[in-house]
């Protein structure tokens, strides 16, 4: 990597090329400039994104009145736009960050782009052991989320266990991932055709992954999660550097592979266990926001931040797509992430097919 020299003082301090050097008192930063540029740009898109979720539904407000409420000022519109709209577009918001933070730390420890919580198990674990808990009669909404999130962790535990031979190798985690995917897949239809057939359709909706009915009550418990999480995401985007040199010189660097990979999966599992809890299991979102993020930014790692707003912006469109496409039905979230991740997916498999010499 070209690296530039420059002169502070009397001290020559080296800095990759493409990065600035952000100063703040006696303490300095390294800043990817394309990076910045672009999560700046996901950031204003983002904007504009809620603005016109909350203008446009069966009746269309006008972005002047959804900046009035915004600012909490009187707005004949405030019933529509605060209390039916803001609601949802705040679990969605939140739900997306989650999703696409986890893919990220995923995707890192596993060195994979096919690696992600939809595709590893984490979420058919939510989902097997919320489906299980609907059909033994279990339709809190209190518990349910609790149970989903307890799911999503054993999957991911078994996931490890299986996966741990001397160390966490990458391709070896993935496909035992994907087999645990396909047999709690398995487990959930069977719960599904067990269960009682109003409880069953009501945990069909759920498992394609929908925002509605969704709203403050539901998105209360995951931003604080994800408020408590945020000095773990700071870390993490530190550790991301230890773990994206191969093993030997990891370990030679002093680096703790094992407990570096496990702390970065661990918390990619929660937050992807709380957000299929909120909003159930939204296929490809994990997957597909690291890697816009990755490939825009084209930084040494995937950047987390830049993730969270792909992973949010991957939502709001899509749930508002899902509202207005054929209104006035609404279609679950999951459906509309489906229909653009899968040739995604597919496209990924060929190409890591092609890669490594017609072998995924």
């Amino acid at each position: 990597m070209t690296r530039v020299a420059e002169t502070v003082g009397t001290v020559a301090t080296v800095r990759p090329a493409g990065y600035a050097v952000l100063r703040a008192g006696q303490a300095s930063f390294l800043l990817h400039r394309r990076g910045s540029v672009v999560t700046a740009a996901f950031g204003v898109l983002l904007a504009v994104a809620v603005v016109a979720y909350l203008c446009v539904g069966q009746s269309f407000v006008s972005p002047a009145e959804v900046v009035r409420v915004l600012l909490g000022q009187p707005s004949p519109d405030e019933l529509v736009v605060g209390t039916l709209r803001m609601p949802r577009l705040t679990v969605g918001l939140l739900v997306g960050a989650a999703f696409g933070v986890a893919g990220a730390l995923i995707q890192t420890v596993a060195r994979n782009p096919l690696a992600s919580p939809d595709v590893i198990g984490v979420t058919h674990g939510a989902g097997a052991a919320t489906v299980a808990a609907m059909t033994f009669g279990v339709t809190s909404y209190t518990a349910l989320p609790y149970v989903s999130v307890g799911g999503g962790l054993a999957a991911a535990l078994l996931v490890y266990v299986f996966a741990w031979r001397r160390g966490l190798h990458a391709s070896r985690f993935v496909l035992i991932g994907i087999g645990f995917s396909i047999a709690l897949g398995s487990l959930t239809q069977l719960f599904l055709t067990k269960g009682d057939y109003l409880v069953a359709q009501q945990a069909k909706v759920w498992l394609t992954g929908s925002l509605n009915g969704r709203g403050y009550d539901q998105a209360a418990p995951l931003a604080v999660i994800l408020l408590v999480a945020v000095p773990f995401v700071v870390w993490a985007a530190r550790a991301q550097r230890d773990v994206s040199f191969d093993d030997d010189t990891a370990t030679a660097l002093g680096v703790r592979l094992g407990r570096v990979r496990l702390g970065l999966v661990g918390l990619g599992v929660v937050l992807a266990s709380v957000a299929t809890a909120t909003a159930g299991p939204v296929d490809f979102v994990a997957l597909l926001a690291p890697q816009i993020a990755r490939r825009l930014t084209r930084t040494a790692q995937i950047p987390l931040l830049c993730s969270a707003l792909t992973g949010a912006l991957i939502m709001v469109v899509a749930d508002l797509l899902a509202r207005v496409l054929f209104s006035p039905v609404e279609l679950p979230v999951g459906v509309l992430t489906a229909a653009v991740g899968a040739p995604y997916l597919m496209w990924l498999i060929a190409r890591t097919s092609s890669r490594f010499g017609g072998t995924a």
